[in-house]
């Protein structure tokens, strides 16, 4: 356990364990950075004041209940006077009481926790635009150095122990930008810049999630948060910047032509004649663990699936079927599998 933490924070590490910052499922339960733990500090201590206060109000409704009540009258009257029992009105200033301090008391913890989290206490280490499309994610890391400035898709990577500033637009329609346990919602809203941070404390892979519904495949609009130390996020970052390897084997050259045909309008790969903007850059696809944003594992036969037929992976998507010839789809499967 770290040393050093206020109490809050150390009730939410307390309830972050290890395996929840390894490709887990979305849980706001657990917290992994300066950002998230006192946010799961103050979610945690929310629920248990909520417990307490559901179980102190049905004890007394089940005494209420159980209290035995005033015999029947033996003669019927036609009306019986209002009597205040002073014992009544004790229990409800009492309960007036309990509850105003309870809400007052986490109104104070939730006000200072937003405060807290609000700005990183140091300069944010990298700064990555991130635009929510429909229905994939496209990252771009910023630099005063243009040579330096990359885009990817779908999987975030970002040193430990570093903030990150991160810039949300909207590429289309309204998303919402989460990564439960490293950070609350942000929208991306198109017209409008929001910028929020993140952080993690430990190496891992943090689920984040689309949670503004936004058409068909909202649901299939995940993105993976890659937390590494210094090193290898350098690493990484200096083999996204490579321009793609040019192929070496006559399959994948015709691939390559066949490639820049079909999909260069819509997809970049840089070192090749393919520019498009309007998906996700494939300079680098093979480094990548899932295709489609999440939607399947990236493997060459979901690969060869994907692009034969994106509409039987993920309906809707707003990539078309182009009916490839099984000899343009071999090909252009055998290009893509070396771009890594």
């Amino acid at each position: 356990m770290s040393v050093g933490l206020t109490a809050p924070a150390l009730f939410a590490e307390a309830f972050a364990t290890p395996a929840w910052a390894d490709g887990k499922p979305l849980s706001y339960l657990h917290g992994f950075g300066a950002k998230a733990v006192p946010v799961v500090a103050l979610t945690w201590g929310v629920i248990w004041i909520s417990i307490v206060v559901v179980v102190i109000i049905s004890a007394l409704v089940v005494v209420g209940i159980s209290r035995r009540r005033a015999p029947d009258p033996i003669e019927p009257v036609s009306a019986i006077p209002i009597t205040r029992s002073g014992s009544a009105i004790g229990w409800l200033y009492w309960g007036v009481g309990v509850s105003t301090l309870a809400l007052f008391g986490t109104l104070i913890w939730t006000v200072v926790v937003l405060a807290d989290v609000n700005n990183p206490g140091v300069k944010p280490a990298v700064t990555i635009e991130i635009a929510g499309h429909q229905w994939w994610w496209s990252a771009r890391y910023l630099s005063d150095d243009p040579s330096r400035v990359l885009t990817t898709a779908n999987e975030i990577h970002i040193p430990v122990g570093q903030p990150i500033r991160v810039k949300l637009i909207g590429a289309d329609v309204i998303h919402s930008f989460w990564v439960p346990a490293l950070a609350g919602k942000t929208d991306t809203i198109p017209g409008q810049t929001n910028t929020t941070w993140i952080e993690a404390d430990r190496p891992g892979r943090y689920m984040g999630q689309c949670t503004e519904y936004c058409g068909e495949q909202h649901a299939h609009m995940a993105f993976i948060v890659v937390a590494e130390p210094k090193s290898d996020f350098e690493k990484w970052q200096r083999a996204q910047l490579l321009p793609a390897k040019a192929p070496d084997t006559p399959e994948a050259m015709r691939g390559e032509r066949s490639f820049e045909f079909h999909c260069g309008a819509c997809h970049t790969v840089r070192g090749t004649d393919a520019g498009g903007t309007v998906a996700p850059d494939l300079t680098h696809l093979m480094s990548r663990e899932t295709l489609a944003a999440g939607a399947v594992p990236n493997t060459v036969g979901n690969l060869a699936g994907w692009v034969a037929n994106p509409q039987a992976v993920k309906p809707g998507t707003l990539m078309p079927t182009l009916y490839l010839a099984g000899s343009e789809l071999s090909d252009i499967g055998a290009y893509l599998k070396t771009l890594n």
